[in-house]
């Protein structure tokens, strides 16, 4: 990476040094202008082109809109988009000056929500909140995907992996213990340092709320130099509903298979003229297919914004979540192999528990200091609390016995972030720049206990524990006596981790169909020293303190050789933290990633068809993984113990198409294709190569399609229908090229089929939907002891009234 940061690095400067000076007086102008409903809110994503140039845009998502290098002249200004009225003005530009031109349009901000339902606005142009500045995808040398609440609602979906599968390309590798779903994109594990709310970064523990949420943006790929300490596969953005100048809402009741009762409600409006609030809240109590699991959640999100003026403006946000949820390590694995005795059956103790609890508080200042320099900060603040009891490891032999050792597990987790970014557009001669500066820091204290059952003879704790051997072939033997042994804390210990970063990105335009997007990250990662409190005797054992730092370079060439399409390629550099130690307890050096991209992005039928293409190749040259022998040449079980396995390459492909080619008619479809594999690892002792990884997907397809009827007798009656294809992929363990024994444990792939229908009448909405309409069954596979049957053919319905 260092020689390509190197080469990065002076073409930067040469091209801002050549760029700087060719300075001329610029004899051009500008239109600006800002564009609301006709109950005065701005209306976000509105056409806006001068007839006859070529020269088009499309308004923020606070309505305002710029076109700048106008010609001095008389010009045909039009505003339009899908559902409002399309309006028309003259305006005269003169050489320096920016003209005003502000529209109202005769929809109110409701009836554009309505088209919303009913209409298509391309996702190229939609620029995402991940992004830290008002660019659009299409002028962005990287992939990004946006699930809208549309999808949401449609689909009903309840989790954030329940959105995550319209995303091609992001695949569910794991469920250890249905206590936190583990996602995977272009072959790199998405963890919390990879998922985000509203900005900032949040943990996944307890399954996310998706139900209330407005959308979710993907950016896939590198985003090290927006966000630094995140994986190369991508970063997900879940982005909760905001306040409305303007009464309203909505009271919803869910029901669906195996006992789901979940009633949701949201209600927004204005407090007075520049204040605003919303609040969401839902409860789910709900069985499960799986015998003696249950669960019940609480959310609340409350937010207000406060529009100080026509430039300053606050939100405040926050949210909770309760979720309380039996944990489910599904059905083992025999003699490490998957074998179908049963997709019901539960192997876990009769009360084994895990409880969550997370909140989170937001502040988000936004300031404009004109129409072309803005300031966004915010500070957050976020506490993860989870309280675990059960058996975990049913690694059973071939007559079918397993232990079932308990774990027990209390952790609290703290985290702050503080982000400042400002964006702004200049000009050097003609030649047009978009940058953005930005600051951001994380820190995170996580405190975690460790727990014993109880006293030996001597005195001594007892830190391994069976709770009764099972024979998984007989349902008698999974109760076992019923008793839940006493556990008690041994240790309490502190991890510290500081993180900060600094960066800078120009979007160079050098002519309206060739441009450079060129940044640079500086981050410094410390792992504090922990401190390990035993409990019983009061000393405090330290531990080491590690640091890492790095640059992370970017360097993206975009040609539009028209307004509808845009070719790009781009390089992206990375590093990723390795946890854990070496086998002589160590720290291990961090990873070094390199990444290669290169797509094409469409928007074809006027806008109501966008068809993408997208090729990478990652390459990451210090990869770690759990050792398979401890220094003593055993047969390692410590997770901590890392060894590091020299080169992995990730190449793939993916496809994305989403539109609205008639009115009413909605929808999403996806491919992937991926493979990721160890290359050059060390003989002997390396492991195999050119086989796929653990965790990782060959090939993710998703289709969606909602039609909504919008004339005549059944005026309001929706179809819709899913279908979601999960590809080959690996449980168990890579092995070494020295194994005895190959632990690798090969999954087949599977589809299911989604089938919905509702009714709108007035205010009133009903929606029903059968998932998994055939039936399939397969395995979502953590290692080899968490063997997650997926869900059977279920059924859901969701009856809505809006005020």
């Amino acid at each position: 990476m260092n020689k390509n940061f190197t080469f990065l690095l002076n073409f930067i400067v040469l091209f801002l040094v050549l760029t700087g000076n060719i300075m001329a007086q610029d004899k051009t102008g500008s239109i600006a202008g800002l564009i609301k409903t006709s109950d005065g809110i701005p209306a976000g994503y509105i056409n806006v082109g001068l007839k006859n140039t070529g020269k088009t845009t499309q308004t923020d998502e606070k309505g305002n809109f710029t076109i700048k290098n106008v010609p001095s002249g008389t010009y045909i200004i039009k505003i339009s988009s899908v559902g409002i009225s399309a309006q028309e003005r003259s305006v005269v530009v003169t050489n320096g000056q920016t003209v005003n031109a502000d529209f109202t349009i005769a929809e109110s901000s409701s009836q554009l929500d309505e088209v919303a339902v009913n209409g298509y606005k391309t996702p190229n142009r939609k620029p995402v909140n991940l992004g830290k500045i008002a660019i659009a995808p299409i002028d962005l040398p990287q992939a990004v995907q946006i699930i809208g609440n549309q999808v949401i609602t449609d689909q009903q979906a309840n989790t954030l992996g329940d959105v995550m599968k319209n995303v091609n390309g992001v695949a569910l590798g794991a469920n250890r213990g249905a206590v936190g779903e583990n996602f995977y994109a272009r072959g790199y594990s998405l963890g919390s340092n990879n998922i985000f709310k509203n900005g900032a970064r949040t943990t996944i523990g307890g399954s996310p709320e998706a139900s209330t949420l407005e959308s979710v943006e993907v950016l896939k790929g590198s985003a090290a130099l927006l966000y630094g300490g995140v994986t190369g596969g991508a970063v997900v953005n879940m982005v909760t509903k905001k306040p409305k100048f303007e009464t309203g809402g909505e009271i919803s009741m869910r029901t669906g298979s195996y006992d789901q009762y979940k009633p949701m409600i949201d209600f927004y409006g204005p407090i007075s003229k520049k204040l605003a609030f919303r609040a969401i809240s839902t409860y789910e109590n709900a069985g499960s297919f799986r015998d003696n699991v249950k669960s019940k959640r609480f959310y609340v999100n409350p937010s207000m914004l406060y529009q100080i003026s026509e430039q300053t403006e606050i939100l405040i946000q926050g949210d909770y979540l309760k979720s309380d949820f039996t944990p489910d390590f599904g059905v083992g694995s025999v003699n490490n192999q998957i074998v179908d005795f049963g997709r019901s059956a539960f192997i876990n103790t009769p009360w084994a528990y895990n409880k969550t609890n997370t909140a989170t508080a937001q502040a988000n200042i936004t300031h404009k200091f004109n129409s072309n320099w803005k300031l966004n900060a915010i500070g957050s603040f976020q506490s993860y609390n989870r309280n675990y009891y059960g058996s975990d490891r049913i690694q059973a032999n071939t007559s079918g016995i397993a232990a079932r050792n308990l774990s027990r597990a209390l952790s609290k987790e703290f985290t702050y972030n503080q982000q400042i970014n400002v964006n702004g557009s200049f000009h050097t001669g003609k030649i047009k720049h978009t940058v953005l500066f930005g600051a951001d820091a994380d820190q995170s204290r996580v405190t975690s206990n460790a727990f014993a059952y109880g006293k030996d003879a001597k005195g001594a704790n007892i830190t391994t524990l069976n709770y009764g051997n099972v024979n998984v072939f007989d349902p008698a033997t999974y109760y076992g006596s019923g008793v839940m042994p006493e556990a008690f804390a041994i240790t309490s210990t502190l991890a510290p981790i500081y993180r900060y970063g600094a960066f800078v990105q120009d979007l160079i335009e050098v002519t309206e169909q060739f441009k450079v997007l060129a940044g640079l990250r500086y981050t410094d990662q410390k792992n504090a020293s922990s401190r390990a409190l035993n409990l019983e005797t009061g000393i405090t054992t330290p531990g080491a303190t590690k640091f890492d730092d790095a640059f992370s370079p970017k360097l993206g060439l975009i040609y539009q050789p028209l307004k509808t399409t845009s070719l790009y390629i781009s390089y992206a550099g990375n590093f990723i933290t390795n946890t854990g130690t070496d086998i002589y307890f160590e720290a291990l050096p961090p990873s070094l990633v390199d990444q290669y991209e290169a797509g094409i992005k469409n928007d074809l039928f006027g806008g109501r068809l966008s068809a993408n293409l997208t090729y990478y190749k990652i390459r990451n040259n210090n990869t770690a993984q759990t050792a398979m022998y401890d220094q003593n040449g055993n047969l390692n079980s410590n997770t901590n113990l890392k060894q590091l396995n020299g080169t992995t390459v990730s190449d793939g492909l993916e496809i994305d198409l989403t539109g609205a080619i008639l009115t009413g008619l909605n929808f999403t479809a996806g491919f992937s294709y991926n493979f990721m594999r160890f290359t050059n690892t060390p003989d002997v002792t390396g492991m195999i190569e050119n086989v796929r990884l653990v965790g990782t997907t060959k090939n993710t397809a998703n289709a969606t399609l909602f039609y909504t009827f919008q004339d005549g007798a059944i005026k309001g009656l929706k179809l819709g229908a899913s279908a979601f294809y999960t590809g080959k992929r690996n449980g168990g363990w890579n092995d070494a090229k020295n194994a005895t024994t190959l632990r690798l444990i090969p999954l087949s792939a599977f589809t299911t089929f989604d089938l919905s229908a509702g009714y709108s009448w007035k205010k009133f909405s009903l929606l029903a939907k059968v998932s998994n309409l055939t039936n399939a069954l397969n395995y979502f596979v953590h290692e080899n002891y968490s063997v997650n049957p997926i869900a059977p053919r279920q059924f859901a319905t969701t009856l809505s009234y809006k005020f």
